[in-house]
């Protein structure tokens, strides 16, 4: 085993785990980073695997892969970039034990993240909400339950894989509602619920303490569904739900669209984007500075509340015959 892959066994084995106590999504993103990677050098350098070292990791080559990724895989720059940060996670960890590598390691550190401009932030808008909302048939089991999910998802703002991971015992009915979940960061956060989402929670519930497991929203064997199982049921809801609301035709909704719409409609609610950051998980605030941008209220409230060009300044002083005027009438 050379340089190269010891390293690799060490970060994923040890450190990865003991140290930095990782979650499993970011092990599994950077494990699947480092494995195109050496399948792209394998067929570059035209060597097996194992016999790739930290020679052929130079800087030119991890542009070239990451070119790869953009130009052959279709990849975009954001998924480049987070391909290179688990490249860098990796080499930043072996650089103190290889100092012979150091020249090679410092100059892929030194590769910088591609900038790119930012997607416009889609969310539904009222009418919207309340078809999609609808769209289920509540006629049937799977009905009710993605009516459950879609409401507790549009009111909480919780991302997919939190959705995904919720069980029957983290949802508190009803004195005090609230859901609880892990979020990014190992960090646990309680979100309150409304009272219609505690009405169809509360329902849902009743029908689901008789199917198996604990999975707050499951399949059919009790099994907690997945992030591509949300996406499907949402893709279908909205297919129908678009029949009523035709904006939605135009828009490219997904299930992270949904938290997009809890952070809007706490936004125009009046709600400060300090608490919408606590709400939804955010570590620092300027992470949820894009829902500011995205308003288009909040901007023509801006314009509303400024001086047309041209305008006088000073202090307004009614015209002289003021009183003869309120005396006509």
């Amino acid at each position: 085993m050379n340089s190269l892959a010891t390293a690799l066994q060490r970060y994923f084995t040890v450190f990865a785990h003991n140290q930095r106590d990782l979650s499993p999504a970011t092990i599994t993103a950077y494990r699947d980073a480092w494995r195109l990677l050496l399948k792209f050098l394998v067929e570059k350098q035209g060597r097996p695997a194992d016999r790739i070292d930290f020679s052929d990791i130079t800087a030119d080559n991890v542009v070239a892969f990451l070119d790869h990724l953009q130009n052959t895989r279709g990849n975009g720059a954001s998924t480049r970039n987070a391909r290179l940060a688990a490249i860098r996670a990796v080499l930043s960890n072996a650089l103190p034990d290889h100092p012979e590598h150091a020249a090679t390691i410092n100059r892929v550190l030194m590769v910088p993240m591609k900038r790119h401009p930012k997607p416009n932030l889609e969310y539904l808008v009222p009418n919207e909400i309340d078809s999609l909302l609808a769209a289920p048939d509540q006629t049937s089991w799977t009905g009710r339950r993605d009516h459950a999910w879609l409401t507790l998802s549009i009111q909480t703002g919780l991302r997919v894989s939190e959705l995904s991971a919720l069980e029957i015992a983290d949802v508190t009915l009803p004195s005090g509602a609230n859901v609880t979940c892990t979020g990014k960061g190992r960090k646990n956060r309680s979100t309150p619920l409304t009272k219609q989402t505690v009405s169809v929670m509360t329902n849902y519930l009743q029908e689901r303490k008789i199917k198996p497991g604990t999975a707050l929203f499951c399949g059919p064997h009790g099994t907690a569904l997945s992030r591509d199982a949300f996406e499907h049921r949402l893709a279908i809801h909205l297919a129908a739900a678009a029949s009523v609301a035709p904006t939605l035709t135009g828009k490219k909704i997904t299930m992270h669209s949904l938290r997009h719409t809890t952070a809007m409609e706490l936004l125009s609610a009046g709600v400060d984007i300090s608490v919408i950051a606590l709400w939804l998980g955010h570590q620092q605030t300027n992470t949820t500075d894009i829902y500011l941008h995205a308003s288009m209220e909040i901007k023509q409230n801006a314009i509303d509340r400024t001086r047309p060009h041209g305008t006088t300044t000073g202090k307004y002083r009614p015209a002289p015959d003021i009183l003869a005027w309120l005396n006509t009438l």
